[in-house]
């Protein structure tokens, strides 16, 4: 080979060199462009995720609070109405002790020991329920209302409005301002 085909292959050469250099820096800044939008991206996708889980933990705080006021509640009522059944058998003896004070004779001199005992027992439970929150429901000479009385019976009176309770026939109790037996009651009604 010639000098000059020498000369014109080294040149050729360089310039071979020369483009492929070009190409890579080319493609370098591509890959440096892409890079970049690669990073954006992920930067924004993390800041959604963030949001995701700020979220997420926003709402697992508001049901543990939720979870717990229900908790306290559950436990308050549960302090509240725990003696419920116990009352419930409690009125049984109530109510045979007023029975018994109905029957004894407030006249009859012998029998006014067994009445005092009998009236100071009674006095002795009411104070007990008082302590515990049950409260006596006597509604004699007041209207009748459906959600504390139970009317037994009704009967004609003109000297009464219709719809008052005329007799208790036993006592209504509550606990805690919840009905736990109500009343039964004679009901007037018009002749």
């Amino acid at each position: 080979m010639s000098e000059q085909e020498n000369e014109q292959d080294k040149q050729s050469a360089e310039e071979e060199t020369v483009e492929a250099t070009a190409e890579e820096q080319a493609q370098a800044g591509d890959e440096g462009e892409a890079g970049e939008e690669d990073i954006a991206g992920l930067k924004e996708r993390a800041e959604q995720a963030e949001k995701k889980l700020a979220e997420a933990d926003a709402r697992a705080q508001a049901e543990i609070r939720n979870v717990r006021k229900r908790a306290e509640k559950d436990v308050e009522a549960a302090h509240k109405y725990a003696l419920e059944k116990f009352a419930n058998d409690l009125l049984k003896v109530a109510d045979s002790l007023e029975r018994a004070l109905a029957t004894l004779d407030a006249d009859d001199e012998a029998l006014q020991p067994a009445r005092e005992g009998t009236e100071l027992t009674l006095k002795a439970l009411l104070d007990v329920f008082r302590e515990h929150n049950i409260e006596q429901i006597n509604p004699e000479g007041e209207a009748f209302n459906p959600e504390w009385h139970e009317a037994m019976t009704m009967v004609a009176r003109d000297d009464m409005e219709p719809n008052r309770v005329v007799d208790v026939l036993e006592k209504g109790y509550t606990l805690n301002g919840r009905l736990l037996r109500p009343a039964r009651v004679v009901v007037s009604k018009a002749e």
